[in-house]
């Protein structure tokens, strides 16, 4: 299973309560990627550029997406924001994994985040017009590559996870969504 959506949207957060709760293995592309180019997202950004950062990330997303062995420990994938970015990602996670889009508005997510240091693509002017932009971006490839949409909105982390295991439920007993 894999998570996906903007900055700030809740995939990490959600994520490690989701993997509890189905009992599977939770983990961070992001922080894989932070270990595998030995230095934080940021720093890496400033210093190579976007262009080699999403080479990167596309390498961690089609390892973490390799098909699992029968009877192998279920794994909950939280991807970065821009992993959607690039057509080999989408593929393997629609492919290979039960995507779900957790989908916030430019608004919620300025609320979230107006005082993050951490995310490279907001350290701008107008962090609220560059969320609107990503959104405008990045929005119709999220619907692209998810199996199920689950709208952050207000509720709760422990709401967010029960939405998105009573989906699940709901695919095994009417079958997967029309792609």
């Amino acid at each position: 299973m894999a998570l996906v959506g903007l900055p700030g949207g809740g995939k990490s957060t959600v994520g490690r309560q989701l993997a509890k709760r189905i009992k599977a293995r939770f983990i961070d592309s992001d922080v894989v990627l932070e270990e595998r180019i030995g230095m934080p997202i940021r720093s890496f950004f400033e210093q190579h550029g976007e262009d080699l950062f999403r080479d990167h990330e596309e390498a961690v997303i089609e390892e973490l997406t390799q098909q699992r062995q029968p009877g192998s420990e279920p794994l909950v994938i939280a991807t970065g924001g821009g992993a959607v970015l690039r057509a080999a990602n989408r593929r393997h996670l629609k492919e290979r994994a039960t995507v779900v889009y957790l989908r916030s508005t430019p608004e919620e997510l300025f609320r979230r985040l107006r005082h993050d240091t951490q995310r490279p693509l907001l350290q701008v002017k107008d962090p609220m017009a560059k969320l609107r932009e990503l959104y405008e971006q990045r929005h119709p490839l999220y619907e692209e590559t998810a199996h199920h949409c689950v709208d952050t909105g207000r509720p709760s982390v422990s709401t967010l996870v029960n939405m998105i295991v009573t989906q699940l439920d709901m695919t095994k007993v009417a079958g997967p969504p029309e792609s």
